[in-house]
């Protein structure tokens, strides 16, 4: 325990915790640079998932509307398999169903913030004002060797790797995205296990110096 030149005691205990081991996610995003095959895909990947959101967007309004009760995800999803049959929406056949059913899915979550006062109503995805981007979840990519590849397209993306991804660690999500001056990004998101701190069970005082910014009881390893 410590007086400080202002008059202040300051003492900081550091007490002895249990070490316990513990996951989180993080989001790392970089740029790439897609061959004109792969953004053309990208493109019409972008477009499919707008139309898709869009259109599940209205059928769940009208729904509502007409018999006051909207459709569950299950519903928008075995709508989702009869528009790819039909003539006029079976292009969405033609790129991978993994973003399609991601739009879904993150529609049936801006209704249940909606619902539980979090959020206001979902609103349309526009062309020019919305973000241009797509999901992919663990079975729609993968990723080896530094590389990292998405389904539908040829080859892997040409990411530029300004930092490692944590050693030891898997993505469990990539999302794909490009911005209004045509740049385009991959944000790969990780699960990692934050590995675990001795314990300690000592305390240090801390003075606010004038000539310094703090002054300790007694030396630290830092």
């Amino acid at each position: 325990m410590v007086w400080s030149r202002i008059g202040v005691r300051i003492r900081v205990i550091v007490p002895k915790v249990r070490a316990v081991a513990r996951t989180v996610k993080r989001a790392l995003k970089f740029r790439f640079y897609p061959t004109p095959g792969q953004a053309e895909e990208l493109a019409r990947t972008f477009g499919c998932v707008r139309l898709v959101y869009n259109k599940a967007l209205e059928e769940r309004t009208r729904a509502y509307r007409l018999h006051g009760k909207g459709l569950s995800y299950e519903e928008s999803s075995a709508a989702l398999t009869q528009w790819k049959r039909t003539e006029e929406l079976g292009f969405l056949s033609k790129v991978s169903s993994v973003p399609l059913q991601q739009a879904l899915r993150h529609l049936q979550a801006g209704f249940a913030n909606f619902f539980a006062k979090r959020a206001r109503y979902p609103v349309f995805k526009s062309r020019k004002r919305s973000r241009a981007a797509a999901e992919y979840t663990r079975s729609a990519f993968r990723y080896r060797d530094g590389e990292l590849f998405l389904a539908k397209l040829d080859g892997p993306l040409d990411i530029v790797w300004s930092r490692p991804l944590p050693e030891g660690v898997e993505p469990s999500t990539v999302t794909v995205s490009r911005d209004a001056a045509g740049r385009w990004f991959v944000s790969i998101l990780c699960e990692e296990t934050i590995r675990r701190l001795d314990p300690v069970g000592e305390s240090v005082g801390i003075d606010a110096g004038i000539s310094a910014l703090v002054t300790l009881s007694r030396p630290i390893d830092v």
